[in-house]
């Protein structure tokens, strides 16, 4: 089982049909499916690509109890962009007290914002649950290859992302054992209003910070004990091979892509 307090950058293993998929095609697919998130602007677009990634949810196999869980600070954010837009985002007023005003367009323009904020972050959870930190690495890198002709160091870039993907859930793990420290010291962590938790928040941070230099020195160390000097002349030791699934995938983004650009100019 994976953590639930946060999805982002963990691997859930599970023998579906998506985790069978190469990582180029399924990164090809999660861009698709959120510049498409930014490209629609109506609520049967919207409508469409929540049943989109629901059908990816049950076609990978993950608890669905579990993902939601792990979502509930997303929602927080969620709920957050919801009230910013409809005491802020003009239009026809419908509601009034005081210096509060409430407009139909703010409340309509405030859901659509906050579902699209929870479809982002919930196709970039798809895309590292169902494959693993290393396919995810080598994916990337694949994918980045042309950029080679300009001389960019596509082999670090993508061994970085992997890095820091992988951090993640190691990082939140040390902040919570962190906030249980100080717990059993006796320090209000939980407790209070917002300002107050934030203000107990702070003195954590140093330790976190501490903590997150030392493993990346750790993991600095490792590497050079193992003679890493980079891509050149390294080979794979696992290749995922390309099946017909994949292609599959990749045209029906595409066609996802075109056809949200097509809509919107017709719309």
């Amino acid at each position: 089982m994976f953590k639930e307090k946060l999805l982002l950058g963990q691997y859930y293993p599970a023998d579906s049909p998506v985790h069978s998929l190469n990582g180029r095609s399924k990164i090809i697919a999660a861009f698709s499916y959120m510049i498409s998130l930014f490209i629609v602007d109506n609520w049967l677009g919207w409508g469409i690509m929540t049943g989109m990634a629901l059908l990816f949810v049950i076609a990978s196999r993950l608890p669905f109890s579990a993902i939601i869980r792990g979502l509930k600070i997303i929602f927080v954010f969620c709920a957050f962009t919801l009230l910013m837009n409809v005491f802020f985002y003009p239009g026809h007023v419908v509601f009034s007290w005081g210096f509060i005003s409430i407009s139909k367009e703010g409340v309509l323009y405030g859901f659509a914002m906050s579902l699209r904020l929870l479809l982002l972050v919930l196709a970039g959870s798809l895309l590292t649950l169902t494959t693993k930190p290393l396919e995810l690495t080598d994916a990337a890198e694949s994918l980045l290859k042309p950029l080679r002709l300009l001389r960019v160091p596509t082999h670090e870039i993508a061994m970085m992302m992997g890095i820091a993907l992988r951090f993640i859930p190691t990082i939140m793990e040390e902040f919570q054992r962190i906030a249980l420290a100080q717990k059993a010291r006796g320090a209000s962590v939980s407790q209070g209003g917002i300002v107050r938790r934030l203000k107990a928040f702070i003195p954590m941070l140093i330790p976190l910070f501490v903590s997150a230099f030392r493993r990346a020195e750790d993991l600095a160390v490792a590497m050079e004990a193992k003679c890493y000097r980079g891509g050149a002349g390294r080979t794979k030791w696992k290749i995922c091979p390309w099946r017909t699934g994949d292609t599959i995938l990749v045209i029906f983004a595409c066609a996802l892509f075109a056809g949200a650009i097509v809509y919107r100019n017709l719309g």
